[in-house]
């Protein structure tokens, strides 16, 4: 497990930083120190774990930033806790090459600084891609990015942006310079703006030219900000994690608009409208293309015996198994312990193959309620007819599911068993 260095001298700190840490839920191990001897030795112990570091910058043996230094040089990405604000001394930090520092001034802080290691985490999984024709100008953004763990990539153009975000749909964030050749930041980000929505990809424009309308001429090409060159990495990463965080916030209502509240899955509604598209591109192509009906026996007998919370408790983990055992297919939760599942790309004899191993796979491994084992068996009605309609599908699928049902449950009916 990766680790990340904690050194603070101070008792009544450390005791703050200890549990703000341990209420993160960090997938770190948060290892201690008070002193840079402390620090050496426990980086000796083991070199390659470190993920980051938060350090103060006056230690007693250490009392002008040694322990940056030290940090620094094993490469292992430094957030600096300091008593005082000095411009000087917060521009020699960042030269130096410190994620970000933050000012002792109350609880507010440390939680800040906490936060930042929990967003250097969430910054290791999004890739930007940073458009300029200067070579120094485009280095110096990527080295800034990569201080913050961002997957990078790079492109000299606008022509050689469009290409590079084509071969990595997962670019998540593009900053681009406005004056280059073949095509310039302006023209990339109107031509981009017909296919990606702001909330799909973020655009930032930077610019070293003096015009005054240069901003809100980006923005208004489609530009979610500007910033204008020489820019201070504060103010750098104040933008780019301003857009990355409001981008987050849009994905996370997008994500509980489509989700059942109480497995995680896809609701009912969700479904349908996914359904749908699925439903008609397979009519369009005369692909196959499975709807599966799944319910879990006998569930009743839970909430009965355990009580509605046992219940729900269990549910979410049959939800959880079905999830990860589906995942390449349009899974939701229709009601109650009801499933649907859209199976493009399969016939009903293979999707009925499919769900019996997956009917196996999660009667074999028993779930835990309220202290009794409880193995789970499910029926399932599976249909690969298209008819006229997608609820046409669905009603034939129901159907199945009651011929199941009816014969003693724990069983599959498919087209096959007309």
């Amino acid at each position: 497990m990766k680790k990340i260095l904690i050194v603070e001298d101070s008792d009544m700190v450390m005791k703050i930083l200890r549990h703000l840490v341990q209420a993160s839920s960090l997938p770190y191990e948060a290892v201690y120190a008070t002193s840079l001897a402390q620090a050496s030795s426990l980086y000796s112990e083991s070199p390659n774990d470190f993920f980051a570091a938060l350090v103060d910058l006056n230690l007693p043996d250490a009392p002008d930033g040694e322990v940056v230094d030290f940090t620094l040089s094993k490469k292992i990405p430094s957030i600096v806790l300091t008593g005082s604000y000095d411009e000087k001394r917060r521009e020699q930090l960042f030269n130096k090459g410190i994620v970000d520092y933050v000012t002792k001034e109350g609880r507010y802080a440390y939680s800040k600084a906490v936060a930042m290691i929990q967003r250097l985490e969430k910054n290791q999984h999004i890739k930007v891609l940073v458009v300029d024709d200067s070579d120094m100008s485009r280095k110096h953004m990527v080295n800034l990015f990569r201080r913050h763990l961002f997957q990078v990539i790079e492109a000299v153009d606008g022509v050689d942006a469009i290409k590079v975000l084509l071969e990595n749909p997962e670019v998540k964030l593009l900053i681009t310079d406005y004056n280059m050749p073949k095509m310039d930041g302006f023209e990339l980000v109107r031509n981009l703006r017909y296919k990606y929505d702001k909330t799909d990809l973020i655009m930032i424009g930077v610019s070293g030219e003096s015009s005054e309308a240069l901003s809100a001429k980006f923005i208004k090409h489609g530009a979610n900000d500007f910033l204008r060159k020489p820019f201070h990495p504060e103010e750098f990463y104040c933008r780019i994690i301003h857009n990355i965080e409001s981008l987050e916030l849009v994905e996370q209502i997008t994500y509980n608009a489509q989700r059942d509240h109480l497995t995680g899955l896809y609701h009912r509604s969700h479904f349908f409208n996914a359904a749908r598209e699925l439903y008609k591109s397979a009519q369009e192509k005369s692909a196959p293309l499975v709807m599966a009906i799944i319910n879990i026996d006998n569930f009743s007998e839970i909430n009965q015996q355990h009580g509605n919370a046992w219940g729900d408790l269990a549910l979410k983990q049959i939800a959880s198994r079905l999830a990860a055992m589906l995942d390449r297919f349009l899974l939701a939760r229709a009601d109650s312990d009801d499933f649907f599942v859209m199976m493009p790309g399969l016939d009903h004899e293979k999707a009925a193959a499919f769900l019996s191993k997956v009917k196996q796979l999660l009667a074999a491994e028993p779930i835990n309620i309220n202290g009794d084992s409880r193995h789970i068996y499910f029926s399932a009605g599976v249909t690969g007819q298209l008819k006229n309609s997608l609820d046409e599908q669905i009603t034939t699928a129901n159907e199945y599911l009651r011929r199941a049902k009816e014969a003693g449950g724990n069983m599959i009916v498919d087209d096959g068993d007309e």
